[in-house]
């Protein structure tokens, strides 16, 4: 490699939380009304998660239950986009800046197409990026799986990183 290429690196991400009465519906810091939220130890923000794993295993560091696990009390309830923020921070300290995103979001209820404009945008703003380079898109599992019975939410994302 020519000491003038640009370095590169890609990580993968995925989470998957269980829907729940009596929570509040967090997708990517957007409150989206529905009758069940997500379950978890933090807000149980399935996409911020999936990007925090993404951003942190592209720049080869820990992985997001070891950096903030869920047996630490001060992580109870915790905003995930602060954990997103610490990620790309650490990203940072390693030399690496995010230069793009692309995230699916797997649910068969709510419709997530009113809220993706918001979502991308809260995305970008926690990646210091702009929103043009991240893309967000959602899928049903068409009746398939825990997903698919509407007892769960899962998010898939890919985070590319550059020197």
């Amino acid at each position: 490699m020519a000491a003038d290429e640009p370095i590169v690196r890609i990580g993968l991400g995925t989470d998957l939380h269980r829907l729940v009465a009596g929570r509040p519906l967090r997708l990517a810091g957007v409150t989206v009304p529905f009758s069940h939220g997500l379950t978890g130890h933090s807000d149980a923000d399935v996409v911020f998660h999936a990007v925090t794993d993404a951003v942190l295993g592209a720049a080869g560091l820990p992985d997001i239950g070891e950096l903030f696990p869920d047996s630490d009390p001060k992580y109870f309830n915790a905003d995930s986009a602060e954990l997103l923020r610490e990620a790309v921070n650490r990203a940072a300290a390693e030399g690496f800046r995010v230069a793009c995103a692309d995230v699916t979001i797997h649910a068969e209820r709510p419709k997530i197409s009113p809220y993706k404009s918001a979502m991308r945008a809260n995305l970008a703003c926690v990646m210091s990026i702009g929103p043009e380079r991240v893309n967000l898109k959602a899928k049903t599992q068409e009746g398939v799986d825990a997903v698919g019975r509407n007892e769960a939410i899962a998010c898939f994302a890919v985070v590319g990183l550059c020197r």
